[in-house]
């Protein structure tokens, strides 16, 4: 298995319920991986230096209190919250609990660059060669997600900005822009968190290529399914996978209210091109600014997997729950609606389900 995040903890602990043996032993190099695992074993290739996934980076200021519900991780509930902890740190903390409580085989930091195929068997072997050698398996869970790679729009002029751009990748502190004018572009749930925050110490103006979709209703365990099963159907057909949140819209809460009475919520068309100093506006006006904040979301991280031809003509890849559809043997978690905390635990229980059945009919 390539990735520990939430979904990649998830797989494991099911492959552990099905009977499957850590196989840390395999750590002693690209001839022990090859020869040394056992049938029956697994091992998941983390590139993180410690544990707790893409949490590990989140800015200090997303606290437990403000962020998206965390699903339990099977088999171990989460030990108490406080509210005002950031979450980059509790989860860490939980996730690095979790993965020494179960004794779940984890070896870091190992980066897979690609994933191949041994030869034409459609049951054969799949090579997997990483920054600490070559490994070879019968089948592989993914759980790569998201966070390492950050989408960036381009617009014209955008080289030219003499101002600072950054990702919501990069962002550390809304201290950092204090006296600049900071342009946050995006309608996510990151982009409205962070614009509710900078707006606190400096002047921001939001730009969104669509106008944004705030849901009303409550957001209750039905609403969460419904979200899920839109995403999922739009991997089912190949088609690029879209956000949750795109389904579920962005929920007020009580902070966001606050935000849209003073003004920070007042949303603009998209820019159609940048300056040096700022942004040509779509009625031909000009904004000065001093910081372009990009909260444009992430793409799956799947670069390592191209070898495998996975993509159909639709862009995306085609899946049968978390299974290729055009490759078996490869199981996606933290990929379109597992790409959550709604969909990940689910994720990994059917991967491994999945995986069970394809080594039980191959022998």
């Amino acid at each position: 298995m390539v990735g520990a995040g939430q979904a990649g903890l998830s797989a494991a602990y099911h492959l552990q319920r099905r009977g499957f043996v850590p196989a840390q032993a395999a750590a002693a190099g690209a001839t022990a991986a090859r020869d040394g695992i056992p049938a029956g074993s697994y091992i998941v290739l983390d590139a993180e230096d410690g544990p707790g996934g893409a949490w590990r980076h989140r800015w200090k200021s997303l606290l437990m209190a403000t962020v998206n519900g965390i699903s339990d991780l099977p088999g171990l509930p989460q030990p108490a919250v406080d509210p005002a902890e950031a979450s980059s740190t509790f989860l860490t903390r939980y996730f690095g609990g979790y993965e020494h409580d179960l004794g779940l085989a984890i070896e870091r930091p190992v980066k897979v660059r690609s994933v191949s195929r041994d030869d034409a068997d459609p049951v054969g072997r799949l090579s997997i060669a990483t920054s600490r050698g070559e490994w070879s398996a019968r089948a592989l869970i993914n759980a790569t997600g998201t966070w390492t790679r950050p989408f960036w729009p381009i617009y014209p002029g955008q080289a030219s900005f003499r101002g600072r751009q950054l990702h919501v990748a990069d962002y550390v502190s809304a201290d950092e822009f204090r006296g600049q004018h900071v342009i946050v572009v995006g309608g996510g749930i990151s982009a409205v968190g962070l614009l509710d925050e900078i707006s606190r110490v400096t002047g921001t103006t939001w730009f969104t290529r669509r106008e944004p979709v705030w849901r009303e209703a409550p957001f209750d365990r039905q609403a969460g399914h419904d979200a899920v099963a839109l995403v999922e159907e739009r991997v089912r057909q190949g088609l690029p996978p879209q956000s949750v949140v795109s389904a579920t819209g962005l929920i007020r809460t009580p902070a966001l209210r606050a935000a849209a009475e003073r003004g920070v919520l007042d949303r603009h068309p998209m820019f159609t091109a940048i300056g040096p100093d700022g942004v040509r506006l779509d009625d031909g006006g000009f904004l000065a600014a001093d910081v372009i904040l990009w909260a444009t979301g992430f793409r799956a991280e799947l670069e390592h997997l191209a070898p495998l031809h996975l993509r159909g003509p639709g862009g995306g890849i085609a899946m049968n729950n978390t299974q290729v559809a055009a490759e078996p043997r490869v199981h996606l978690v933290g990929y379109g609606p597992s790409s959550s905390t709604i969909g990940a635990n689910r994720a990994g229980r059917a991967a491994v389900a999945g995986i069970a059945t394809l080594l039980a009919a191959s022998g």
